[in-house]
């Protein structure tokens, strides 16, 4: 019985951060680019530098709770430095396209490895850090998660699984995408650039409207809507009944 709850534990982390790792934002994005740009394992290397930076904040989220709170402001300037690092890259974008020359995004092609640019970026990306402080509440409020070191291994893994897997779906889907376009740099610039500017103006709108770290930190309860319907159909099911 202790096995399978662990199991489980693993398996509802791997599919949150899965999950969590689909819709377009900056980090994923940014491993497409360098998938198109720079080829595949420069793109698997920024990836296990932003799961590194993930699975710290995840451990954060779980063993420091209090402190997390305490730090919304600090959380709610490193929104700001991640928005003008998404103009930034789409500033980038739209320059190599303008500049046939350039061909490259001269932020995520520059010679710094690409680990430490992935954990980086990953690590001023304020965005996860409410993403798993609200998933973590709800987890202990289900019963699901304990606070237990085993636990938090097992489900950190999960995590990090997850996240890989959400890597990958990026990193071949920019190749892949490379080929249908046959390798035409020029147009693949325009397209990754035109993403980033609507993640930046996407991100704007949530500070405005108060969406932000500060926020959703205060109001962690707001994921469990998402987490009943995805991870706990059943016990939604019973609840209805």
């Amino acid at each position: 019985m202790a096995m399978m709850k662990l199991i489980r534990i693993l398996f509802t982390g791997l599919l949150i951060s899965f999950l969590g790792s689909l819709p377009l934002g900056t980090l994923n994005v940014a491993i497409m680019q360098i998938s198109i740009s720079d080829g595949l394992m420069p793109a698997i290397w920024f990836g296990l530098g932003s799961l590194t930076s993930e699975v710290v904040y995840v451990r954060l989220s779980l063993i420091a709770m209090d402190w997390v709170r305490k730090q919304k402001k600090i959380f709610s300037y490193l929104e700001w430095i991640t928005l003008a690092i998404v103009v930034a890259l789409a500033i980038s974008s739209f320059y190599a396209a303008l500049h046939p020359s350039v061909k490259k995004n001269v932020i995520l092609s520059s010679t710094l490895h690409r680990y430490w640019l992935g954990l980086f970026m990953s690590a001023l990306n304020p965005v996860q850090i409410p993403f798993w402080f609200g998933w973590s509440t709800v987890l202990f409020t289900k019963g699901i998660l304990q606070p237990h070191a085993t636990q938090y291994n097992w489900y950190t893994l999960g995590i990090g699984t997850g996240t890989l897997l959400g890597n990958f779906v990026f990193v071949f889907g920019g190749l892949l995408l490379s080929q249908k376009l046959n390798g035409n740099q020029n147009v693949l610039n325009w397209i990754i650039g035109g993403i980033f500017l609507v993640t930046a103006i996407i991100q704007a709108i949530k500070m405005m409207r108060h969406k932000d770290v500060e926020h959703r930190i205060d109001h962690p309860e707001e994921e469990q809507h998402d987490f009943e319907s995805v991870l706990l159909p059943e016990e939604r099911k019973e609840q209805n009944k």
